[in-house]
Protein backbone atom coordinates (compact mmCIF):
# COMPACT_ATOMS: atom_id res chain seq x y z
CA UNK A 1 0.00 0.00 0.00
CA UNK A 2 1.38 3.43 -0.82
CA UNK A 3 2.28 5.74 2.06
CA UNK A 4 0.00 8.45 0.65
CA UNK A 5 -3.09 6.50 1.71
CA UNK A 6 -1.82 6.19 5.28
CA UNK A 7 -1.03 9.90 5.39
CA UNK A 8 -4.49 10.78 4.05
CA UNK A 9 -6.22 8.51 6.59
CA UNK A 10 -4.15 9.86 9.48
CA UNK A 11 -4.81 13.44 8.37
CA UNK A 12 -8.55 12.75 8.21
CA UNK A 13 -8.58 11.12 11.65
CA UNK A 14 -6.51 13.90 13.20
CA UNK A 15 -8.72 16.57 11.62
CA UNK A 16 -11.87 14.91 12.94
CA UNK A 17 -10.26 14.81 16.38
CA UNK A 18 -9.29 18.48 16.32
CA UNK A 19 -12.74 19.54 15.14
CA UNK A 20 -14.31 17.42 17.87
CA UNK A 21 -12.12 18.94 20.59
CA UNK A 22 -12.81 22.48 19.42
CA UNK A 23 -16.57 22.17 18.90
CA UNK A 24 -17.88 19.77 21.55
CA UNK A 25 -18.77 20.57 25.13
CA UNK A 26 -19.15 17.05 26.49
CA UNK A 27 -15.99 16.03 28.35
CA UNK A 28 -16.28 12.36 27.37
CA UNK A 29 -16.48 13.22 23.66
CA UNK A 30 -13.49 15.55 24.04
CA UNK A 31 -11.48 12.68 25.54
CA UNK A 32 -12.55 10.40 22.68
CA UNK A 33 -11.40 13.01 20.15
CA UNK A 34 -8.03 13.33 21.90
CA UNK A 35 -7.66 9.55 21.68
CA UNK A 36 -8.54 9.74 17.98
CA UNK A 37 -5.73 12.25 17.45
CA UNK A 38 -3.26 10.03 19.32
CA UNK A 39 -4.26 7.04 17.20
CA UNK A 40 -3.74 9.07 14.02
CA UNK A 41 -0.20 9.83 15.12
CA UNK A 42 0.35 6.16 16.01
CA UNK A 43 -0.83 5.16 12.53
CA UNK A 44 1.70 7.50 10.95
CA UNK A 45 4.52 6.23 13.16
CA UNK A 46 3.89 2.64 12.16
CA UNK A 47 3.41 3.53 8.48
CA UNK A 48 6.67 5.49 8.31
CA UNK A 49 8.48 2.73 10.18
CA UNK A 50 7.26 0.20 7.64
CA UNK A 51 8.26 2.49 4.78
CA UNK A 52 11.73 3.01 6.27
CA UNK A 53 12.15 -0.75 6.73
CA UNK A 54 11.15 -1.42 3.12
CA UNK A 55 13.58 1.26 1.89
CA UNK A 56 16.45 -0.16 3.93
CA UNK A 57 15.74 -3.68 2.67
CA UNK A 58 15.67 -2.40 -0.92
CA UNK A 59 19.03 -0.71 -0.35
CA UNK A 60 20.53 -4.07 0.63
CA UNK A 61 20.75 -3.67 4.40
CA UNK A 62 21.11 -6.86 6.36
CA UNK A 63 17.85 -7.86 8.09
CA UNK A 64 17.95 -8.07 11.87
CA UNK A 65 15.34 -8.82 14.51
CA UNK A 66 15.04 -5.19 15.63
CA UNK A 67 14.48 -3.65 12.19
CA UNK A 68 11.16 -1.87 12.22
CA UNK A 69 10.43 -2.46 15.89
CA UNK A 70 11.52 0.93 17.20
CA UNK A 71 8.41 2.80 16.10
CA UNK A 72 6.15 -0.07 17.11
CA UNK A 73 7.58 -0.04 20.63
CA UNK A 74 7.14 3.73 20.74
CA UNK A 75 3.50 3.31 19.67
CA UNK A 76 3.01 0.71 22.39
CA UNK A 77 4.26 3.15 25.04
CA UNK A 78 2.02 5.90 23.62
CA UNK A 79 -0.95 3.57 23.97
CA UNK A 80 -0.03 2.77 27.58
CA UNK A 81 0.23 6.46 28.44
CA UNK A 82 -3.07 7.12 26.64
CA UNK A 83 -4.76 4.38 28.67
CA UNK A 84 -3.47 5.95 31.88
CA UNK A 85 -4.68 9.35 30.67
CA UNK A 86 -8.15 7.96 30.00
CA UNK A 87 -8.25 6.36 33.44
CA UNK A 88 -7.40 9.60 35.21
CA UNK A 89 -9.60 11.65 32.89
CA UNK A 90 -12.62 9.43 33.38
CA UNK A 91 -12.12 9.54 37.16
CA UNK A 92 -12.13 13.34 36.98
CA UNK A 93 -15.25 13.30 34.80
CA UNK A 94 -17.05 10.96 37.22
CA UNK A 95 -16.20 13.24 40.15
CA UNK A 96 -17.34 16.26 38.13
CA UNK A 97 -20.63 14.51 37.36
CA UNK A 98 -21.13 13.63 41.03
CA UNK A 99 -20.62 17.25 42.08
CA UNK A 100 -22.47 19.23 39.40
CA UNK A 101 -24.58 16.49 37.68
CA UNK A 102 -23.28 17.37 34.23
CA UNK A 103 -20.27 16.59 32.03
CA UNK A 104 -20.46 19.92 30.19
CA UNK A 105 -17.01 21.52 30.25
CA UNK A 106 -18.54 25.02 30.39
CA UNK A 107 -19.63 24.27 33.96
CA UNK A 108 -15.97 24.02 34.97
CA UNK A 109 -15.83 27.84 35.03
CA UNK A 110 -18.30 27.75 37.90
CA UNK A 111 -15.85 25.75 40.02
CA UNK A 112 -13.52 28.76 40.24
CA UNK A 113 -15.75 30.55 42.75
Amino acid sequence: MPINLYIFLALALFSIGVIGVLTRRNAIIIFMCIELMLNAVNLLLVAFSKMHLADSMAAGAAPTLTNGLDAQLFVFFIMVVAAAEVTVGLAIIVMMYRNIHSVDVNFLNRLKN
